[in-house]
């Protein structure tokens, strides 16, 4: 049997993610138990019956139900929860290492205001009255001298009662700035609204898919819920379901799939359109789907016979031929043809995009792209398709009574500009915040930042601690001591999810209307307090209209309410989910203008007043810096085994890195071998990396599984903050690249930066 390079390398590089996902990890539990018994704060439980509890897993948007055993008071392993519909006993490396972030050193145990310079580490404990009253003293101070809106928060997520909470709050107060960060999910969910109306989430029915096409979505390395990933993926070898995987650099999810095609990075965009040239020009759509329920598909003259339009089908086919396609993303017009003849003749096939774990935004018009392909093979809210799933309709607050201060402050635009003339489509831009500071143009004094880590997980790291130094009020939720946490200016640190009541709605990428719920396992460890606790007490403090607006005694009283009906099978199971639905029928399905499924979207013709424009179509988003000066191009990969969000990597998951990632405190930059040798580099040499952002220095990896020309380094590492087990880790490569605004949706849509190398 001939084995060519790509499958050798596939196959090289499919072993080693077999072994990520194979039981590998967990053998490493033992070798880790005894490492680990060196750590002062490892818990050692007593001897006693062992009690279960079920509950949500908030480390990530999977959502997966967990159940924590526990042995008196000491929470001594997290297990999935079987039975659960996301994850059904599964669990991930992130889920199972929550005991060490229970117990480990990083907890902030009380109320902290800071004594020293920011970032010097010099805090002091104080009460959670005092901690409280200075909050309220200073919001009211802003709101009594007329500008409520320099108050502002960034949250971690938009869904559940503590956003909206929060959001209340805010409203109530008189600031529109309320700001969380931006997704693959946020980009694939607006393509989606524009494309059927409505406000669902995207729902993907993977149980009976029998084709997957994935634009960069690391299907086994942390994208969507990363254990129903897991196991659809291996559902899908039982079933012989084909993954196509297109990304520049052979991840573990292309290597365990089908087939990787790869394509210069940032153009998957158009070759999702050149796809959809070789459907529609063969005539192999679904004809059905197209004329009854689609449109802006064919060109159309308005009903007074004035102005002709131009349909999907006469854009693609004057564009995005296989040829013009294949000489901007490097990928063969044959392997272009064959691979849109697969997916259209696939029975239920589906197409997916989200670089790696998706934690980033697409463009809109990518998002777009890929939409229209699973349109134009009608496998929408279709068996194995992508369905309009609804978000739980639970929270029904009454509508908060404004006073005169909150009227004025809500007129003000908001600081990141979202849903203005620029940008009508988008609720939050905060990628556009430091930037509107640094300009100032306009100014924030007093940021509340809850459940995220923008001074680690923004890009451009380095203008965004500028912008947070201009704000001279910082108030940071977490319950670690993480980069923002620490250049703050008051701590006022939460339970962990271990520790409290929370509702989860709507794990990525579900396909099901889906409520988890956080239960307290075991008594706060420390003096902590449930955020929707604090908010409570500042509007009680604040008096008024914005104390009216919180009529609940405590956070769980306003949950149990919130939640009416649901609340005992969430307490008693830990999820509720909605059994009984199944996706709107096709004659009902689209909430547009048309009524249909719109390839030619009504509300950006609306506001853009241009055809093409409403249509999906390549925009370049091009790479920061020029060429010249920077020959190779800097790519981020994700990798189940860093955690690159809101919470840090735990002991254990760093544990379990390969040595071409981390050695000691060293990270390592990818190279393709043939690069390499063109420019000198051989494998462990050190390397300062050089971008229009900043620099780093880095071990070189020879990696023949990354296109010519590129490098890549991983996220997760370079943290400043955390312990001694993860500060001073590696490089934070969002120190290396900059946002790049989508001009369609404002969105931060980089995928890359030009960069190069020179000797350490």
């Amino acid at each position: 049997m001939k084995i060519d390079r790509r499958s050798f390398l596939s196959l090289v590089a499919g072993g080693a993610a077999g072994t990520a996902l194979s039981p590998l990890p967990w053998k490493l539990t033992d070798d880790i138990s005894i490492w680990s018994q060196n750590w002062s704060w490892t818990p050692v439980p007593e001897d006693g019956e062992a009690e279960y509890v079920s509950s949500v897993c908030t480390l990530c948007p999977g959502g997966c139900g967990i159940t924590a055993r526990r042995i008196k008071d000491r929470v001594v392993k997290i297990e999935g929860l079987k039975g659960c519909p996301v994850n059904d006993g599964g669990i991930c490396i992130l889920g199972l290492s929550g005991t060490q972030l229970l117990y480990g050193p990083t907890r902030i145990p009380s109320p902290m205001k800071r004594t020293g310079n920011r970032g010097d580490g010099q805090w002091e404990k104080i009460s959670w009255d005092e901690a409280v009253s200075t909050v309220v003293e200073k919001l009211a101070s802003l709101r009594s001298g007329g500008q409520p809106q320099k108050a502002g928060c960034i949250l971690g997520s938009e869904q559940g009662t503590l956003p909206s909470l929060f959001d209340r709050f805010m409203t109530a107060y008189g600031s529109p700035n309320v700001m969380s960060p931006a997704s693959s999910r946020t980009s694939y969910e607006m393509a989606m609204q524009l494309m059927q109306g409505g406000k669902p989430t995207a729902g993907y029915d993977f149980e009976h898919s029998d084709f997957i096409l994935s634009f960069g979505s690391g299907i086994i390395d942390g994208w969507g819920s990363p254990v129903r990933m897991f196991q659809s993926n291996s559902d899908w070898k039982t079933r012989k379901v084909k993954v196509v995987q297109i990304e520049p650099r052979l991840s573990n999810t292309a290597a365990k799939s089908d087939k990787w095609i790869p394509v210069n990075p940032g153009t998957e965009c158009v070759l999702a359109l050149g796809m959809a040239y070789v459907i529609i020009k063969e005539g192999i759509y679904n004809q059905k789907f197209i004329d009854n329920f689609a449109y802006g598909f064919f060109d159309w003259t308005d009903e007074k016979g004035e102005n002709h339009h131009k349909g999907f089908k006469e854009l693609v086919l004057g564009n995005y031929s296989p040829d013009q396609v294949s000489k901007i993303t490097g990928v063969s017009q044959s392997t272009i043809a064959h691979l849109a003849r697969s997916f259209a003749f696939a029975s239920k096939p589906v197409a997916i995009c989200g670089r790696g774990q998706g934690h980033t935004p697409v463009s809109l018009h990518e998002a777009m792209a890929v939409h229209a392909l699973n349109a134009l093979v009608g496998n929408i809210n279709q068996k194995g398709g992508i369905w309009a799933v609804p978000a739980p309709d639970y929270i029904r607050w009454p509508e908060v009574k404004l006073d005169e201060a909150a009227r004025k402050g809500l007129t003000a635009s908001r600081i990141d500009g979202a849903g203005s003339d620029k940008y009508p489509l988008v609720k939050s831009l905060l990628n556009r915040l430091p930037g509107a500071i640094a300009s100032g143009s306009q100014s924030l004094e007093l940021l509340f930042v809850s459940g995220v880590n923008p001074l680690y997980e923004m890009r451009d790291t380095h203008a965004v601690k500028s912008a947070f130094e201009k704000i001279p009020f910082v108030v940071s939720f977490s319950s670690y001591m993480d980069e923002t946490a620490a250049n703050a200016d008051l701590i006022l640190p939460s339970h962990v999810y271990l520790e409290r009541y929370e509702d989860v709605p709507s794990p990525v990428g579900f396909n099901r209307p889906f409520i988890g719920l956080t239960k307290p396992v075991i008594e706060p460890l420390y003096d902590t307090r449930h955020v929707g606790d604090v908010i409570l007490l500042m509007a009680k403090a604040l008096g008024g209209s914005v104390a009216e607006a919180f009529p609940w005694d405590s956070y769980e009283v306003c949950l149990r309410e919130t939640l009416g009906d649901k609340w005992d099978a969430l307490v008693e199971n830990g999820f509720w989910i909605d059994e009984g639905y199944v996706p709107e029928s096709l004659d009902k399905a689209f909430e547009t203008k048309s009524t249909k499924f719109e390839f030619f979207v009504s509300r950006l013709s609306e506001t853009l007043r241009k055809d093409e424009q409403a249509l999906p179509h390549y925009m370049a988003i091009e790479s920061e810096g020029d060429v010249e000066s920077y020959p190779l191009v800097l790519i981020p990969y994700d990798t189940t085994r860093l955690s690159n969000g809101y919470i840090g990597n735990p002991p254990f998951m760093t544990k379990t890195l390969d040595d071409t990632i981390l050695k000691g405190n060293d990270g390592f930059i990818e190279i393709n071998p043939k690069t390499a040798k063109t420019l000198g580099w051989v494998e462990g040499a050190f390397a300062t990396v050089t971008t229009p952002k900043g620099e780093a220095r880095v071990k070189v990896h020879l990696f023949e599984g990354l296109m010519p020309g590129i490098i890549a380094m991983p996220t997760g590492l370079g943290h400043t903050a955390y312990d001694s087990y993860l500060a001073g880790k590696g490089f934070n490569v969002n120190e290396l690249i900059g946002p790049v605004e989508d001009p369609a949706s404002g969105l931060d849509a980089a995928w890359g930066i030009r960069a190069k190398l020179a000797k350490a």
